[in-house]
């Protein structure tokens, strides 16, 4: 099974990215994941199950160690396949 996380973090700086923004992009950057695609406003990735909830399982206990009040997310299976 494939999935897509779509993800943000949160408080909201637009004047430089907050320090929980930049470790959710180090952890995406460094997971096993596909088309991964990071952005100011939001954030997606795909991959197999297992690469997937790993890497949400850090993104959350690593955005929230840097400070990040909000993470919100949404997974979706896009296809079968990996896992």
């Amino acid at each position: 099974m494939r999935l897509r996380v779509e993800f943000t973090t949160e408080p909201f700086d637009l004047d430089e990215a907050p320090a929980h923004a930049l470790v959710a992009r180090e952890v995406i950057e460094a997971a096993e994941l596909d088309a991964v695609d990071v952005g100011p406003f939001g954030n997606t990735a795909e991959g197999g199950t297992d690469a997937v909830l790993t890497a949400v399982d850090v993104l959350l206990r690593r955005t929230l160690e840097a400070g990040a009040t909000r993470v919100s997310l949404q997974l979706n299976v896009i296809g079968e396949g990996d896992r």
